[in-house]
């Protein structure tokens, strides 16, 4: 505000005007100049302002329900994928958050712009820029803006309005909450330290638990070149509950076959859990890197390492997958193998026991 204006009001002057008149006089004062204003309803509660006043609350009232309908969703909607052939209401997890999120957005911001339309002063103003301080007579005069500003809004004297602006507000801090520590509330308990090489999903008749490709092919020994590997899943696939081992986050396994003359220098008690026992000619680690969980599984032959391509992280084979280079600090999890006779007389894989070890990489409850 300039130092020279001569028809600046003193503060007690200020005091005795409303807020309304006090804001106009500040705004002339310090540069803007409203070339309109006029209200929405000169005349206040008018059957057409309780129209609007109802629109706007109920654009409000549908997104609160909105987010209460994602929460809802995000808690009792299934999720899990299952075989097809099998319930597939899984399907309408990822839509009903989608849908019920975007309802939430767009009448939050309908409310807003209605509000704004219907209930608000329609006001134009132009204002001139300034930097000198202000002085306890600007301050006074801001106040009244202020004042002003919220009477604008109608809050005060539309409890309808605001309450629904709550619950909508209310809603818009809560869904996001939720979407985040919601899949942190129930703890995993042991899920993270069992996959679907534990015998006890067996076949029935079967003591072990098959190795096959993602065809659900049997994994034969004699599918291997030396120095070749193929990635394999546990063989259980059933169909009622929708439980399969290929499609399963943390079945992904690495079977390698060595060249002639490489033994493996192998972790204290997992000497005979590549094939053949006695001098394992075939070893098994799984796929997932125990550094952020890409699939480690660039085979260099020559050197006898499995790289990550995501960070560079190097496992030695020959030292039973023992990082050497990267950020990873953990051996690969091995899986102990054998062969049984199939029917056809042929040799296959089977996984004796379950990893030993949690796949994939650290996490908070680890010791």
């Amino acid at each position: 505000m300039s130092s020279v204006d001569q028809n600046q009001p003193t503060a007690d002057e200020i005091r005795d005007m409303t807020p309304e008149e006090a804001m106009i006089v500040g705004a002339e004062l310090d540069g803007i100049r409203i070339a309109h204003r006029r209200e929405r309803f000169p005349i206040r509660g008018t059957k057409a302002e309780k129209r609007a006043e109802r629109g706007v609350a109920a654009s409000f009232l549908i997104a609160a329900l909105a987010g209460v309908a994602f929460i809802v969703c995000f808690i009792i909607v299934p999720f899990h994928w299952h075989l097809p052939g099998t319930p597939q209401n899984f399907k309408y997890f990822t839509p009903l958050l989608g849908g019920t999120l975007a309802a939430m957005l767009i009448f939050f911001g309908a409310g807003l712009v209605l509000w704004a339309k219907w209930l608000m002063p329609e006001e134009e103003a132009v204002q001139d820029r300034h930097d000198e301080p202000s002085s306890e007579e600007d301050q006074l005069l801001t106040e009244a803006a202020l004042a002003q500003g919220f009477e604008d809004t109608g809050l005060g004297r539309r409890p309808m309005l605001r309450n629904s602006l709550l619950l909508a507000g209310g809603a818009l801090a809560t869904v996001p909450l939720v979407a985040l520590v919601g899949g942190m509330i129930k703890k995993p308990g042991n899920k993270l330290f069992h996959t679907f090489f534990d015998p006890k999903w067996a076949p029935e008749g079967q003591k072990y638990v098959p190795i096959v490709y993602e065809d659900f092919r049997r994994v034969s020994p004699d599918d291997f070149e030396p120095g070749g590997l193929a990635t394999v899943f546990p063989g259980v696939r059933q169909e009622v509950d929708g439980k399969n081992g290929v499609t399963d986050a943390s079945s992904p396994t690495l079977i390698i076959r060595l060249r002639p003359g490489q033994k493996i220098e192998a972790r204290k008690g997992q000497a005979a859990w590549g094939w053949p026992a006695e001098n394992p000619q075939f070893v098994a680690y799984s796929k997932i890197c125990t550094h952020a969980g890409c699939p480690a599984s660039l085979y260099e032959q020559q050197t006898t390492r499995l790289l990550c391509p995501c960070h560079q992280s190097q496992f030695e084979v020959l030292k039973d997958a023992k990082p050497v280079f990267g950020p990873a600090s953990r051996s690969l999890p091995k899986l102990p193998i054998h062969v049984e006779v199939g029917e056809d007389g042929r040799q296959y894989f089977v996984a004796t026991s379950d990893y030993h070890e949690a796949i994939g990489p650290a996490f908070w409850e680890r010791p």
